[in-house]
């Protein structure tokens, strides 16, 4: 935990890291975006605590110690008008230890208008850009302490005509330190083939022939990154209040490397205060905040969850969540 405070400016590195030498080298960046709530709120550091649907996002191993049937939808209004959608699902098989998952992803920018050098204003045309990815996870608990899982994901990008996708793969292993309260989780995550561009668009450009079609595009390489988190359920009252503290590494294959850390206050299982700091952001210079409530009802668990997130020169991103439980 105290490696959290003592890296905040990245000032030490425990990863080889080039810093912004690697900034732009891959493609797929909607993969980035935390699709929850709860993990917004507690500045991405996740890894090792995500026990509900968000799994299938954070780290496939921890969707092995989620009960019965598991349903989630997430929904955040990000920048200028662009909205990031996620469903997902999980399935204990009965009388085993393995979960199934599937999820699916959306990012869709709404329309935009198309321009040119010589029609800056807009030629009259729009178009929007559209991600997508589906992912299947297989969880296996292998002991009361130790589990991993796997999710393959169909990955899309279409924009403008041009259309690209690949494969890619989330790997993740969790790991319970006895009774203590401590726990730890490791997840590599979009680790894929690249993919390369197809399809084909119009440009105007100043020349003899104004009207150039681009067909030959360079291939994109996802977002592959390492995380290793630690959760520390600190305080504990008869089963009345806790205070779970989160710290995780996060080391992407096209930044640097950044530390996120985070605490979530629980009130008898129903009423969630979160908060947390990105650490090695440049834009992040304030805490991420969230609340969440547990409704038991018609022996179903409900839980809704709400956060709020604000960047320098982008501005503010709110999120909320359903979770369902039966």
């Amino acid at each position: 935990m105290a490696l959290s405070f003592a890296t905040g400016e990245a000032s030490a590195q425990l990863l080889p890291s080039l810093g912004g030498e690697r900034a732009g080298t891959s493609g797929f960046q909607f993969l980035k975006i935390p699709v929850d709530a709860r993990s917004a709120a507690l500045g991405e550091s996740v890894v090792a605590s995500a026990f509900d649907v968000s799994s299938l996002f954070w780290n496939p191993a921890l969707a092995s110690h989620l009960p019965g049937l598991q349903v989630g939808f997430y929904h955040t209004a990000y920048f200028v008008d662009v909205n990031l959608e996620f469903a997902g699902v999980t399935y204990h098989l009965p009388g085993t230890n393995i979960t199934i998952g599937a999820s699916l992803q959306t990012l869709n920018s709404g329309e935009m208008n198309v321009t040119t050098e010589f029609q800056p204003f807009g030629t009259g045309e729009t178009f929007r850009l559209i991600d997508t990815a589906a992912g299947l996870t297989i969880s296996q608990q292998l002991s009361d302490l130790f589990s991993y899982g796997i999710t393959t994901k169909y990955i899309r990008e279409s924009v403008a005509g041009i259309s690209t996708s690949t494969l890619a793969f989330d790997m993740g292993i969790f790991y319970a330190i006895g009774t203590t309260g401590a726990r730890m989780g490791v997840a590599v995550r979009n680790f894929g083939l690249d993919g390369t561009p197809e399809g084909e668009i119009e440009r105007t450009v100043i020349d003899d022939n104004p009207i150039r079609i681009e067909s030959d595009f360079e291939s994109m390489t996802p977002p592959t990154t390492f995380h290793m988190a630690f959760a520390y359920e600190m305080l504990k009252s008869s089963d009345t209040n806790s205070v779970t503290l989160n710290s995780q590494l996060n080391n992407p294959n096209d930044n640097a490397e950044n530390w996120s850390f985070g605490v979530e206050y629980d009130w008898q299982n129903t009423l969630f205060l979160r908060t947390g700091y990105r650490f090695g952001i440049e834009e992040s210079t304030i805490p991420s905040f969230g609340v969440g409530l547990n409704l038991p009802l018609s022996g179903a668990g409900f839980k809704f969850d709400y956060a709020f997130n604000r960047l320098d020169r982008l501005g503010s991103v709110h999120r909320i969540g359903l979770s369902i439980g039966l």
